[in-house]
Parts: C-alpha cells; sequence; structure tokens
C-alpha cells in the first residue's frame, strides 16, 4: 500500500488523519508530507527536519494511486521538488490544489503533464480555507468518518471551477510575491 510506504520512508509527519475509509480500495491521509528531506544528522542515519513540507496535505489513495492532493506551500519553488519526488505515484486523473504562500495571483497551470489549482495563502487553516473556497460546510460532513470527510473534499473539489487564468508553470514562476510572513510567537 502507497500511504503504507509513505509512513515507512517517514514522509509522512503530523499525522491528523491516516487510514481506510469506507469505500473499498480507498484510504486517507491528513498531516504534513515531506517534500525536501532533513540531511542527515547522524552516523545512524537519522535526519534533521525536513526542509519543506506540503502542510496541513489531505491526500487520498484510490488503488495505490494518489487521486487527490491539497494542502500549502511557504514556496512555489517547492512545486517541483514535490513532484520529482511524487509523480509516478499520481492518477492519471488526480485533482490537485495547492495554497501557496508567496503566490500573488491564483492559476490553473501544468507541470509534467498534471493539471493544477494554485491559490495564494497568506494564513490560517488549510481544510477550512478549502472548504470555503469549495462552498462546503460542516453539514457536508456530518456523521462522517475523519478519513471520509477527505472523499467528501474530493468531491467538492472535482466540480470546483474558478475562473482564473491559465499559464504555463514557467510562467507561473513569476507571479511570486516577495513579501514576508509575519512570525507569531513568544517574544
Amino acid at each position: 500500500m502507497l500511504l503504507k510506504s509513505y509512513e515507512d520512508q517517514s514522509l509522512l509527519c503530523n499525522l491528523s488523519v491516516k487510514g481506510a475509509t469506507t469505500e473499498a480500495g480507498v484510504e486517507a491521509f491528513r498531516g504534513d508530507l515531506v517534500v525536501i528531506e532533513g540531511d542527515i544528522a547522524d552516523d545512524a542515519g537519522r535526519r534533521l527536519p525536513p526542509k519543506a513540507v506540503l502542510k496541513q496535505a489531505g491526500l487520498l489513495f484510490k488503488n495505490d494511486k494518489l487521486s487527490m492532493v491539497s494542502g500549502g506551500l511557504d514556496q512555489l519553488a517547492h512545486i517541483q521538488p514535490l513532484f520529482e519526488r511524487y509523480k509516478g505515484d499520481l492518477a492519471a486523473d488526480v485533482q490537485v490544489i495547492f495554497y501557496v504562500g508567496n503566490l500573488s495571483k491564483p492559476v490553473y497551470t501544468e507541470l509534467d503533464g498534471v493539471k493544477m489549482i494554485l491559490q495564494p495563502h497568506e494564513e490560517g487553516a488549510i481544510w477550512n480555507t478549502m472548504m470555503d473556497d469549495l462552498r462546503l460546510d460542516k453539514e457536508d460532513f456530518k456523521g462522517q468518518s475523519a478519513e471520509d470527510k477527505v472523499i467528501t473534499m474530493a468531491q467538492g473539489l472535482a466540480d470546483y471551477k474558478p475562473k482564473y487564468e491559465t499559464v504555463a508553470f514557467a510562467d507561473a514562476l513569476s507571479f511570486v510575491s516577495t513579501v514576508q510572513r509575519e512570525h507569531r510567537g513568544p517574544v
């Protein structure tokens, strides 16, 4: 199983949901997905924290392929290493939406034959932002298991057709903002 192999390779962190749904052959994951692994820290092969992750990822696995990938990236440039690592795991009809911290405008784009929606994201929970974008509310999830809620999100994403400009991925890289996010926490 693909989800199990990600776990065995330590590519999953900050797990919120991981397991089988009520649909046969379908698994769901919510948490962070490693994009760029951290450096090896010692002789035992332990690694430093990842250099980049797909934050608050929502992944849906059907028949051992990723049928939905959603989540947040700090930088638009992290999409390329994400695709280098996971492209072979994507279903032909995969649905992809990324909320990107340094993106200045929403667009449709394509990388290596995979179509995706890219949206700017400043702050807040990706899951809640995506719920709002897909026009889903708590009633749509009532009585569902945590894993089945990811299926509902995928169904909403299938119907989501915002009126964004379609650009080549190389052109999308020009929509990067230089605004730095404000750091929060104890002083």
